[in-house]
């Protein structure tokens, strides 16, 4: 594969007392007098080369940022703390900025990423001119709650966190697979899941099956450990690795609420999402649901997760205290957006941060 850094944007190193990052750029027009600083975080299974497109699109008076995560990208690998929630994440993303001297940004985050981005909100909402969440990942996390206030399903967050990875996957991409010839391999997994429109992003699309494989692997990294549970469908989140940072138990993002500085926030989202939604073929409760996994207990003790009316429910809280945010549902988009309908979310990116 050539470079996988597209013309305008460059790589580098940038060492912080947490871990080593790996950030592209590309400068503003005067690199000593940008209009604006955006920083985009990745999602889960991803780095930050799924945003280049995104990077090269804003108006040349921005200077933009993406951060890899650590055991993502060209970032350094370290341990996964999931009892901290995605705080670990949160951490490394403010280390990066203290590293450059960015007092204040604005903050993009994916998925995952979008989940990273509101815990840098909750601990340093002074560091945050406005965020945008990408198809975020519910407040309430990834699975095992119900309802739009995130009640959880079982204490121990049955059925979310790392046993919930397909081991099929997590072997395929510690093999460095770049096949479509299951349904588990990443290639199929980014044409299946990530996005609704394959076809418009196949000139990349090697590039963005290689940044899917860069994730690293073990229990520590993707996807973390899991214990042995009582409730369906028999085991819960560990304390380690990405996924665990996502269980109910480790994650609550509604405190947002509450923050006396409230940055605007834009929610864009496809309607074909398949991972964030409120009927997620990643929901181990939904696909129980839909006869998918033998065994389901059924709705009143294994209910799927609502994630889009979660969303909706801690947001509509937030303008309520205060704060202002403004909800973009693409019709043809999928889990990326940014790439499914780039046009659209350039132009709604461009005008959140009022450049």
């Amino acid at each position: 594969m050539t470079s996988p850094l597209f013309d305008g944007i460059t790589a580098r190193r940038v060492d912080t007392p947490r871990y080593t990052a790996n950030v592209l750029e590309r400068p503003a027009a005067d690199p000593d007098a940008p209009s604006a600083t955006v920083v985009l975080v990745h999602g889960n299974v991803s780095s930050s080369l799924f945003y280049q497109p995104t990077m090269l699109a804003l108006p040349d008076s921005v200077r933009a940022l993406a951060i890899d995560l650590r055991g993502f990208g060209d970032s350094e690998t370290k341990p996964v703390d999931a009892s901290r929630g995605l705080r670990d994440f949160a951490d490394d993303v403010r280390a990066v900025l203290d590293a450059l001297g960015l007092d204040a940004v604005h903050l993009v985050g994916w998925s995952m990423g979008g989940g990273v981005v509101l815990q840098v909100a909750l601990d340093a909402p002074e560091r945050i001119l406005s965020l945008t969440l990408e198809s975020p990942v519910s407040p309430y996390g990834f699975g095992g709650t119900h309802g739009p206030d995130g009640a959880r399903n079982d204490a121990d967050g049955a059925g979310t966190g790392g046993g919930g990875a397909n081991p099929d996957f997590v072997a395929r991409l510690e093999a460095g697979d770049t096949t479509d010839d299951a349904q588990t391999s990443p290639r199929t997994v980014y044409r299946t899941a990530y996005v609704a429109q394959p076809e418009r992003q196949s000139a990349h699309e090697d590039l963005w099956v290689a940044s899917m494989l860069t994730t690293r692997t073990g229990l520590d990294n993707y996807p973390g450990d899991a214990v042995a549970s009582e409730n369906w469908p028999g085991f819960a989140a560990g304390t380690r690795g990405v996924l665990n940072t996502m269980a109910p138990q480790h994650l609550d993002l509604s405190g947002i609420v509450d923050l006396a500085v409230k940055p605007p926030i834009l929610w864009i989202r496809g309607e074909k999402d398949a991972i964030v939604s409120d009927a997620s073929f990643f929901d181990l409760n939904h696909l129980g649901a839909i006869g998918a996994i033998p065994g389901w207990p059924g709705a009143d003790v294994a209910p799927a997760q609502p994630m889009v009316t979660q969303t909706r429910a801690v947001l509509d809280r937030y303008a309520a205290n205060g704060g202002v945010y403004r909800e973009v549902a693409l019709a043809d988009a999928g889990h990326a957006p940014h790439l499914d309908e780039a046009e659209v979310f350039d132009r709604e990116l461009a005008a959140h941060i009022g450049v």
